[in-house]
């Protein structure tokens, strides 16, 4: 049976995460996707109001985590996979900003990574097709930047994700970087074959799918191996709500907004046997302090579906 994890934003917390994490354990969790990026945020990044947190020694970044990564391992979950604050460049940013980003922000986050023994890094690609002219400009700078950790990903034994994302333009949202699979797919393998290692993969995102109307079955099966973690969430096909799946529908006779069934052939087709990780921390924000194990056990629940429904095949 294939494991369960869920985002830990809005789940754990710093003041007590070993209570935490058991609380992620009696839930119905194996593993979590540990939110990094909530360290510095990135309304604040593009607003250009960095906080002083990875300014940190990595031994004092270190210290700081290794309550989470203690209570992780005594509550028996798997940090399985992160996520790299992000934006980690922003177009008409200062240098300044994006310096910062690029070599204090970004070495450290894949220090951290190592450093709880976590296997996978997701990063954003950078946006910046309509400031370049093309996507395959805009990924000669991604690239750029994922060559300047991935000797660090070789190093610390950890696979850097890139993620298909979405771009808003005059309020409307589009395809964003990582959305052609075809390219993804090679641009995947001829990294690693220069590096002789895994250190780049994809995570595949579903509500970020459902935004752009990308075809979630066909893009899966197309990745194949390639396919590292998952971000599984719901929306309404217009915004990126990162809420609990089936909790959207299309029409009043609940034909359900994403396309779970599509999405679960593409894992069966690739015999997928990561983690089904659930990044919906938002949607503890909607319920009660004291609903959120109920509502956790119910996420946990929702993956034992799919993990049922994918072995079927």
């Amino acid at each position: 049976m294939l494991k369960i994890g869920v985002q830990t934003q809005n789940a754990i917390h710093d003041e007590d995460p070993g209570r935490d994490f058991a609380r992620l354990r009696r839930a119905g969790f194996d593993c979590a996707d540990f939110s990094l990026h909530g360290y510095l945020v990135n309304k604040e990044i593009y607003r250009d109001e960095l906080n002083s947190f990875f300014s940190q020694s990595v031994s004092e970044l270190e210290a700081f985590f290794a309550p989470h990564k203690a209570g992780a391992k005594k509550a028996g979950v798997t940090i399985h996979q992160m996520h790299m604050p992000y934006p980690i460049y922003v177009p008409k940013g200062s240098r300044r900003l994006n310096d910062y980003l690029w070599n204090e922000v970004a070495p450290k986050s894949m220090r951290i990574c190592a450093f709880m023994e976590c296997k996978y890094i997701v990063v954003h690609g950078f946006k910046l097709a309509r400031f370049l002219g093309s996507e395959d400009a805009e990924w000669v700078e991604t690239e750029r930047f994922l060559e300047s950790i991935a000797p660090l990903a070789k190093e610390y034994g950890v696979t850097i994700c890139i993620e298909n994302l979405y771009d808003a333009i005059a309020g409307h949202l589009v395809e964003g970087p990582c959305c052609d699979v075809r390219k993804c797919a090679e641009r995947i393998d001829r990294i690693n074959d220069k590096y002789k290692a895994e250190v780049l993969g994809f995570c595949f995102d579903t509500g970020h799918a459902n935004v752009i109307g990308l075809d979630s079955e066909a893009f899966i099966t197309r990745l194949g191996h390639r396919l590292k973690v998952l971000h599984i969430h719901d929306n309404d096909g217009v915004r990126d709500l990162h809420q609990i799946p089936f909790t959207f529908t299309r029409t009043r006779e609940n034909t359900s907004s994403t396309d779970w069934e599509g999405f679960i052939r593409g894992l069966q087709a690739i015999h997928f046997d990561g983690v089904l990780n659930f990044e919906t921390g938002p949607s503890l924000n909607a319920f009660p302090v004291s609903l959120h194990e109920d509502v956790l056990r119910l996420i946990a629940k929702i993956g034992g579906h799919f993990a049922k429904r994918i072995a079927e095949a």
